[in-house]
C-alpha cells in the first residue's frame, strides 16, 4: 500500500507497506549534491555525507557503528551529482531505533573540527584510490571532459586542494544553504505499522528547520564535442564515448533504456557481442545511460590492449551509424523490451530498492509511479522511435571521446575522421 503525506514545513513522506518481509528500509533523500557546488565548495555534499557518522550531540561516533550493528541492520550514506542521502535498513520490529538513528545524525552532527581534519585524510585517500583504478578515474575524466565547466563535471569527491583547504564553517554554511524541508524526500518501504512510524517521522522531521535562502537553480549543461587523451603507463587503453542523453522526466526515455540495452546493455547487446564474443578485444565493454534533471548522457565504455584500440573504436563507430541507418529487428527489440522489465521486477524485491524508488519517482515526477505504468511505457517503445533516437542521440556534434593509457590523440582522431 502506497501512501504520500506532506510535513507541516513542506518535507514529503512516501511509504509502501509490504505485510509479506521482515525489513524496513529508510531514506532521508536531499535533492542536492555535486552539481549544486560553487567554485571553492567541490566536494562538499560528500563530506557532509562522510562527517555525519563522526557523532552528534547524543551519540559519539563509536555509539552509532555499535548501535546499528547490536540491531543487525545497516545504517549508511551516498552521495550523486544530483542528491545526498542518508539510508537505514532494520527488521520490523527495530524501525523505531532505525529513524531515530537516522534522525539524530541527519539533524544533530555535530561536524566537530578535529573529525573534519582526520576526515580529510580518508577522503583524500578515497580520492587516491579512484585514480588507481583506471575505469573510475576515466569515467571522472570523462564526465568532466562531456560536460567541460558545467557542475555536473566536476568529480563527486572533489578536488584535492579543495579538500586540504575546507573547514567546518564552509560545511555548516553550505548545508544551511542547501538542507531546507522542502529539498527533501523521506521514504519508507516495509513490514511497519503506518501511524506510529508517521508520527515518529513528524516529531523528527516537521517543525521549524531549515530556514536558510534557497538555493541556486540548476541551469541546463550543452554536451561538448571533443577528443581528450591523458597519457597513462598502463595495460590496457581505456576509452569512453559520450553521446547525448535525456533526462529524468523526458517522454522518450524508456526509448533511450531499450536503445541502450540493445547497444551495450547486456552480454547478449550488439557491442558484447561484436567486441568480445566475436572478436575477443575486450574483457569489459557496455553501455550505459546517466539522467539527470535538465539533461542526460549515454556513455560507451570499454578496456583494450593499446594496439587493439583503433579497430575497437572502428567497431563502436560503426555499430553507432548502423543504430542509424538500419531499423532495429522487432525481434531484438523484443528481447531488449524482455530484459528491461525483468531487471525492474527482479531489483524490485528488496525493500531497500522500493525505498529508493518511492523517493526518486517523488523527486524526479513528483507522484508515485506504478509498475504498470513503467511496463506499459516500455511496452510501447516502437521501431520507428529507436531510429528517431539514433540519429538525434548519436550525432556526431555531440560525441565526446575520452581515453586513458599509452595512447596518442592523433592516433585516437584519425579514427573519428
Amino acid at each position: 500500500m502506497f501512501r504520500k503525506e506532506v510535513l507541516d514545513n513542506g518535507l514529503r513522506v512516501i511509504t509502501e507497506k509490504i505485510p509479506s518481509v521482515r525489513s524496513v528500509s529508510i531514506g532521508v533523500w536531499v535533492d542536492v549534491g555535486s552539481r549544486d557546488e560553487q567554485a571553492g565548495e567541490e566536494g562538499l555534499s560528500h563530506f557532509i555525507e562522510h562527517m555525519v557518522f563522526k557523532g552528534t550531540r547524543r551519540r559519539t561516533a563509536e555509539a552509532i557503528s555499535r548501535e546499528i550493528d547490536a540491531l543487525g541492520g545497516e545504517l549508511n550514506a551516498f552521495t550523486s551529482r544530483e542528491g545526498t542521502t542518508f539510508y537505514a535498513k532494520v527488521l520490523d520490529e527495530h524501525v523505531g531505533q532505525g529513524i531515530d538513528l537516522l534522525a539524530d545524525i541527519f539533524h544533530h552532527s555535530r561536524f566537530d573540527a578535529r573529525e573534519v581534519t582526520k576526515e580529510k585524510q580518508v577522503v583524500l585517500e578515497e580520492i587516491r584510490m579512484v585514480e588507481d583504478d583506471p575505469e573510475d578515474y576515466l569515467h571522472d575524466l570523462h564526465t568532466k571532459n562531456a560536460f567541460r565547466t558545467h557542475p555536473l563535471g566536476r568529480p563527486i569527491l572533489g578536488e584535492p586542494a579543495t579538500i586540504e583547504a575546507l573547514r567546518r564553517r564552509q560545511l555548516v554554511a553550505f548545508r544551511a544553504r542547501h538542507y531546507r524541508p522542502s529539498q527533501v524526500v523521506v521514504s519508507v518501504a516495509g513490514n511497519f505499522a503506518f501511524g506510529p512510524v508517521l508520527t515518529q517521522l513528524a516529531t523528527a522531521f516537521g517543525g521549524p528547520w531549515g530556514r536558510g535562502p534557497a538555493s541556486g537553480r540548476r541551469l541546463p549543461p550543452t554536451i561538448a564535442r571533443g577528443v581528450h587523451v591523458q597519457a597513462k603507463p598502463l595495460e590496457q587503453a581505456h576509452v569512453c564515448f559520450g553521446l547525448k542523453g535525456l533526462p529524468h522526466g523526458d517522454k522518450d526515455r524508456y526509448g533511450a533504456y531499450v536503445l541502450n540495452a540493445i547497444l551495450g546493455g547486456g552480454v547478449s547487446s550488439r557491442l558484447f557481442q561484436e567486441v568480445r564474443e566475436k572478436r575477443g578485444l575486450a574483457y569489459s565493454i557496455y553501455s550505459s545511460v546517466m539522467c539527470f534533471s535538465d539533461s542526460g548522457l549515454l556513455t560507451v565504455y570499454a578496456g583494450v590492449r593499446p594496439d587493439a584500440a583503433p579497430r575497437m573504436m572502428r567497431l563502436v563507430l560503426g555499430e553507432l551509424r548502423k543504430l542509424q541507418a538500419k531499423p532495429v529487428p522487432r525481434a531484438e527489440l523484443a528481447r531488449a523490451k524482455s530484459q528491461l522489465k525483468g531487471n525492474l521486477m527482479l531489483g524490485l524485491e528488496s525493500t531497500s530498492s522500493r525505498m529508493s524508488k518511492l523517493a526518486k519517482d517523488e523527486i524526479h515526477f513528483g507522484r508515485h509511479v506504478p509498475l504498470r505504468e513503467i511496463m506499459a511505457d516500455i511496452d510501447a517503445v516502437s521501431e520507428s522511435q529507436l531510429a528517431r533516437l539514433s540519429r538525434d542521440l548519436f550525432d556526431d556534434r555531440y560525441l565526446t571521446v575520452t581515453a586513458l593509457g599509452p595512447l596518442k590523440k592523433g592516433d585516437v582522431e584519425r579514427v573519428l575522421r
